[in-house]
């Protein structure tokens, strides 16, 4: 039963395929329509099985098969990604273009499947064909726009970059497969020494691609060339989403490999540092908020490596909800403006509705209580105390950067138009509510709404609910931890404002476009690994022109020699023999004609002859005497006589 949850949103990609096409409103009804009942299904199914606790198992070739299974953490996520994913297919259906919007729909409904085909995957083999598939459709989405040479190009690089850490994945399910006999989770309980460190760092390095953490965090900025809907749903609950939760799927095996945990750690707050840095350098929002992806997801990885999955995926949840709601802000944002560029907007007077949607987004991104994020990003800080004060000092700071951007992010893009004068200052008119407007307002009130549920976790009774529901411990925070943390909130508050008030453009050229491009990490790659790559790569193709091209050359030019050797000699030798078969023909010919001539002639004569003398003997027998004629008679009857009794 497990797995009609990936299949549902496949199904219903088929019907947005054959959606009408005209690109009027009846076409983006329709799709629209098509996604809203598709995730509530979806999300319902999900509910279901996450209650009754569905499996399922499809035999392929023993040893190998397809199963999957619901368990409370797998269970919540199952029933999340529909939920985020329903109002932004609503979204796209009428803030995209008309070109491409079916197969925009269409593929966005394959990528929820192959995120449910992941999520609800107990088995190796199960989770690398939901793996593919997710990043099959990051780079046929973010490559939407195919006719654009650089968007083709930014989805290829995504994909390559992503397709890297795939590796780990491919190497855990080997040393799986080695050590066990079977390709199954259960099998992990059993593992130690080299194969289990395998199989943990594999599965570390795939994760930390997948979400875009430390040194994969670039291909975050070039997934942006893709639709705002893309990136809504990329980042919030698909494909970003998917290193993180496999992780905490596989907390319990990962918590046993030595030296995982801590790498686990260094990598999440390595990343959510240095992705707030870049995140509040940026003057790009859909890049501020692909950086603060980065971030977040770090601190996720932190909560896993300090032994706290519940922790990790509740904070999925929220950032979930809120990160969608702020990238369907931004293109909102964009459709007015004309870019991404924070400097030029300041819509706030613009757009009041969305404005304030956005700051309940923006007030949880920057854990400011008593928002959803502010709640689970307290829950990291206190799981990172319990693993080292170092960590905690780590979240504590990276939480600081998240308030400040957060700051940055709102105040610049739906904040009050700027006070220094000339047309900054005056505020265009407010956009007329079209349909499209109300949909794409009314998609992010749902998300809105999402953030302020998550917001209950606060209630000390939701807590306890969330901790028997997903049968995972959440540690209790300290006032002193929470009172530090606080504090760094409110700093960074502060600094955020101040960045958007007085340095407006800060990031847009100098050192700080430099750090803002992750602190040079693509430089060092290009030196480190794109370059190598290319020279070796060149080297590569050079010792292929001198032996490989050059032996078939070499062997060509040696088959040209011999065939025109033996076409020589094949040219005297055949004169030779078609000379002397043309002079045993003329012979032949000869003979048979004379042989011919005296054949033919001598059969008509002595046909004639024999003719004659047989005449004339007959007219012999001719006597004219009666005697002669009886005993010719008595001759003939005395033959034949003879015959009969011969035959009788």
């Amino acid at each position: 039963m497990a797995f009609v949850l990936p299949l549902l949103p496949v199904l219903f990609a088929i019907a947005a395929a054959v959606a009408p096409r005209d690109g009027s409103a009846r076409q983006r009804i329709w799709l629209m329509g098509l996604g809203l009942v598709a995730m509530a299904l979806t999300a319902s199914v999900a509910s279901l099985g996450a209650a009754g606790g569905w499996t399922g198992h499809i035999v392929w070739h023993e040893p190998l098969g397809l199963t999957a299974a619901l368990p409370p953490l797998a269970g919540a996520m199952a029933i999340l990604v529909p939920l985020i994913a329903l109002p932004v297919l609503a979204y796209a259906a009428f803030h995209e273009a008309a070109r491409g919007l079916r197969r925009l729909v269409a593929l966005l409904l394959v990528f929820v499947g192959g995120m449910e085909l992941l999520i609800v995957a107990a088995d190796f083999l199960t989770l690398l064909i939901g793996w593919e598939l997710v990043g099959l459709c990051s780079y046929l989405l973010i490559g939407h726009e195919w006719r654009e040479r650089d968007t083709v190009a930014s989805g290829l690089y995504a994909f390559l970059a992503t397709r890297l850490g795939d590796l780990g994945l491919f190497a855990a399910a080997m040393a799986v497969f080695a050590a066990t006999g079977s390709l199954s989770y259960d099998g992990l309980a059993g593992m130690s020494g080299v194969p289990a460190g395998v199989a943990g760092f594999g599965l570390l390095f795939a994760a930390a691609s997948k979400s875009g953490q430390l040194p994969f965090s670039p291909w975050l900025f070039r997934a942006m060339a893709g639709p705002t809907s893309v990136s809504a749903l990329l980042h919030a609950a698909t494909m970003v989403a998917a290193g993180a939760f496999i992780l905490l799927r596989l907390q319990p095996f990962l918590a046993s490999v030595p030296g995982l945990p801590g790498a686990m750690v260094a990598v999440g707050t390595a990343t959510a540092l240095s992705g707030g840095l870049v995140a509040l350098l940026q003057i790009d929002a859909k890049r501020l908020l692909a950086a603060s992806t980065s971030a977040h997801y770090g601190l996720m990885f932190v909560a896993v490596g300090a032994g706290y999955p519940g922790v990790a995926l509740l904070h999925l949840v929220a950032h979930a909800a809120f990160k969608a709601l702020l990238f369907l802000a931004a293109g909102l944002a964009q459709e007015r403006t004309g870019s991404y560029d924070l400097s030029a907007m300041r819509l706030g007077r613009v757009m009041p509705p969305a404005a304030i949607l956005n700051l309940t987004g923006a007030l949880s991104l920057a854990g400011l209580p008593p928002a959803g994020g502010g709640w689970t990003k307290e829950a990291i800080v206190t799981a990172a105390e319990h693993w080292s004060l170092w960590a905690a000092g780590a979240v504590i700071l990276a939480g600081a950067l998240s308030a400040a951007y957060a700051a940055r992010f709102q105040l610049s893009a739906f904040g009050p138009p700027a006070e220094d004068g000339g047309d900054e200052g005056e505020a265009p008119p407010l956009l007329p509510q079209t349909r499209a407007r109300r949909v794409e307002i009314g998609a992010m009130a749902l998300l809105a709404g999402l953030v302020l549920l998550t917001s209950l976790l606060w209630l000390p009774p939701l807590r306890s609910l969330a901790e028997e529901v997903l049968q995972a411990a959440l540690p209790q925070a300290s006032l002193a931890t929470l009172v530090l943390s606080l504090i760094g909130v409110g700093v960074g508050l502060l600094i955020g404002t101040l960045i958007a008030r007085q340095h407006r453009t800060l990031g847009a050229d100098g050192s700080a476009a430099e750090a803002a491009r992750w602190l040079g990490l693509p430089n060092v790659i290009d030196a480190a690994i794109t370059e190598p790559v290319l020279w070796l790569a060149g080297k590569a193709a050079r010792l292929d022109d001198m032996l490989i091209d050059g032996t078939v050359r070499l062997v060509a030019l040696g088959g040209r020699q011999a065939s025109w050797v033996l076409r020589q000699r094949g040219e005297a030798s055949a004169d030779g023999l078609v000379a002397w078969t043309s002079g045993f023909v003329r012979i032949l010919s000869g003979a048979t004609s004379r042989f011919g001539e005296w054949l033919a002639d001598g059969l008509v004569e002595g046909l004639a002859q024999t003719v004659g003398q047989s005449g004339r003997d007959a007219r012999r027998l001719q006597t004219g005497l009666s005697h002669h004629y009886y005993t010719i008679a008595t001759l003939g009857a005395g033959a034949a006589i003879l015959l009969l009794l011969s035959l009788s």
